[in-house]
């Protein structure tokens, strides 16, 4: 599963693949290293972690981990999850109060990827004011006042490509 994928992020789809296939094992394919980021891949239900640099190298035997049911991290995603459990106060993992919906997370995807409220209420299956609604909602959680801010916010957490 790659992060950054357009429409449905990477978490968002692990998360909806966990719900309806439990036993299916994912492995994420990411550019993007950080604590904060290996621990929503483990919240969402990934088992597997392997950064796009290391791919060439690590994806056979990530993959042969999952086929036998085994986690697979590479090193990077190893030391972040060992120095957090080791080291629990100094986590960079902040407290996430004001945590988007999984909905809110698409709406604030859509919208960042230049879709209108119409386009994402077709492609989410709601009503426009039921999108306008999550916009407002999610905007309000964050305290962001803009479009342009939505895209900040997006780009910054990692659910769409600069």
């Amino acid at each position: 599963m790659d992060l950054t994928m357009p429409g449905l992020n990477g978490l968002d789809a692990t998360r909806q693949i966990r719900k309806t296939h439990p036993s299916c094992e994912i492995l994420i394919l990411t550019m993007h290293r950080s604590e904060q980021l290996v621990h929503e891949i483990l919240s969402a239900g990934a088992i597997g972690y392997v950064l796009k640099s290391d791919a060439a190298e690590k994806i056979v035997d990530a993959i042969r981990h999952l086929l036998d049911h085994k986690p697979y991290f590479t090193s990077i995603a190893s030391r972040v999850l060992l120095d957090s459990y080791l080291h629990p106060s100094h986590s960079a993992v902040p407290s996430a109060p004001r945590e988007l919906t999984p909905r809110e997370r698409e709406v604030v995807q859509l919208i960042a990827e230049g879709n209108s409220s119409k386009e994402i209420a077709d492609r989410l299956g709601i009503s426009e004011k039921t999108t306008e609604t999550h916009r407002a909602n999610l905007m309000r959680k964050l305290n962001i006042h803009s479009v342009s801010e939505i895209v900040r916010y997006a780009i910054r957490n990692r659910m769409i490509e600069p």
